[in-house]
């Protein structure tokens, strides 16, 4: 989605429904005329109005705040209008319409603005660059504290501001390679006068650590789809309620009770985590439950964590052993083995024994773990492991929310310095290659803040935006 930046537009800013305000929103490069023509009389820009808004009759249909901000400062960087009312969605519609009627008499063409084009016009503008404005969304969907506290930390610009220090960097030391290059008989010289080598690698080790901040910022914000698997009857549903802390999902002592998928968020040290119960997996001839069953191998080929259920009375018999070799590969697989509250004493210690075994075996895709989802015991190590598996790290900073693209033109970045490194060690060292290298690093670097960005990226990032913002 890329519009004309000139047009003038008009959205509810606010979301769907009843509320107790509504605010409606409009933004041109100049909204002076429009706003005599509403209100007959000028608006004090930052000046909170309280005052009728008229219908075309000068009729009120509502009674609230009108506010007016001046381009450039203004959120999307043009003249915008802001009048908040009552939240109805009926007083609402019809001070949109008041507002295209408006745009009419006047002779500009307003028109309803895009999902994010607000937002995408402040980047435009220059008032945010694009990984601020990914943050406006980033805070709308916030599903925890901590997420909605990184994803201010973003928008105020903490990451963008390590993104450019970084750049100006990679720029600093390339404009000193690319002048060294009108001066073939110092190149030699070069790496050892500039210290180029030193500085390449504190850039290296700086981009390093903002890589790992990254991926704690993707989790943070992306969380991790964990599938619960396994026969009927082992206690997913159980293990689900238990995990949510609610009763989602119906348990009975009837094999196959579950016949669709249920699906619950949760979050563990504000990490989001979606969870979903699947059917048991069986040979079956009931036809609806069949379908259960292949939309839980549908499923768990989505999955970033397979939890294998198994019960801790007949672990790894037949069924169990055929499951595991149908699981993807390429997915970490997390064996919990639950109802431990129905052994003995003497079972308990051997299975104890056979779960520390597994772990050994199998390191870290491999994991094992003993529960009882009824008596909610082993849950805490549980929710660890699920952690560890994702890459969390709870003594990392993650100070901000990434997106996995930003982490791609991280690793892209590091990628292009390393073989600028390759150069500059190799003997016969080419230095026009060396500032190649640096001058992709940099592109990239700039790709996250929107320097260098095409238009087909930019529609899909303000595409998913919510209307009016």
């Amino acid at each position: 989605m890329m519009t004309s930046n000139n047009v003038p537009i008009v959205a509810i800013a606010t979301a769907p429904g009843r509320g107790g305000i509504g605010v409606v929103r409009v933004s041109a490069p100049d909204l002076s005329v429009f706003i005599r023509q509403f209100f007959n009389r000028e608006l004090q820009v930052r000046h909170a109005h309280y005052l009728p808004f008229p219908d075309s009759g000068g009729q009120a249909i509502d009674e609230g705040i009108a506010l007016f901000f001046k381009a450039p400062h203004s959120y999307t960087g043009e003249d915008v209008l802001e009048l908040q009312g009552h939240g109805g969605p009926a007083v609402l519609k019809r001070i949109m319409q008041r507002c295209l009627e408006v745009g009419r008499d006047i002779g500009i063409n307003l028109r309803h603005a895009e999902p994010g084009e607000f937002t995408q016009r402040a980047f435009l503008n220059n008032r945010l660059d694009l990984a601020q404005a990914e943050a406006v969304a980033d805070l709308i969907d916030a599903s925890s504290e901590a997420a909605a506290r990184s994803a201010m930390a973003s928008l105020s610009g903490s990451f963008s501001n390590l993104v450019n220090a970084l750049a100006d960097r990679v720029v600093h030391l390339r404009m000193l390679v690319e002048a060294t290059l009108d001066f073939p008989e110092e190149e030699i010289e070069f790496l050892e006068k500039y210290q180029a080598r030193e500085e390449l690698q504190s850039i290296q080790d700086d981009l390093q650590h903002l890589i790992r901040q990254a991926k704690q910022g993707m989790i943070l914000r992306e969380g991790m789809h964990v599938v619960l698997a396994g026969q009927p009857n082992v206690g997913k549903s159980s293990l689900l309620n238990a995990l949510a802390g609610d009763e989602v999902a119906i348990v009975t002592p009837i094999a196959g009770t579950t016949r669709d998928k249920v699906s619950q968020q949760i979050h563990i040290q504000g990490v989001p985590i979606h969870i979903v119960d699947t059917a048991g997996l069986r040979e079956t001839e009931d036809t609806v439950e069949s379908i259960g069953i292949a939309r839980t191998w549908a499923e768990i080929e989505k999955a970033n964590v397979i939890v294998h259920l198994q019960d801790a009375r007949s672990p790894n018999d037949e069924l169990d052993i055929e499951i595991t070799r149908r699981l993807p590969a390429r997915t970490p697989v997390l064996k919990v083995f639950n109802k431990m509250d129905l052994l003995d004493e003497a079972a308990l210690k051997r299975m104890q024994e056979q779960v520390e075994q597994t772990s050994e075996e199998n390191g870290h895709e491999a994991l094992a773990i003993l529960v009882s989802a009824k008596q909610e015991t082993g849950l805490d190590t549980l929710r660890h492991k699920l952690l560890e598996i994702a890459g969390w790290n709870p003594s990392a900073e993650s100070p901000w929310l990434a997106r996995e693209r930003h982490l791609h033109a991280l690793n892209s970045a590091n990628e292009h310095l390393q073989m600028a490194q390759e150069h500059a060690s190799h003997d016969d060292r080419v230095l026009d290659l060396f500032a190649e290298e640096l001058r992709l690093a940099h592109d990239e670097l700039c790709k996250i803040t929107g320097q260098f960005s095409s238009d087909d990226l930019l529609g899909e990032i303000f595409s998913s935006f919510c209307i009016g913002k």
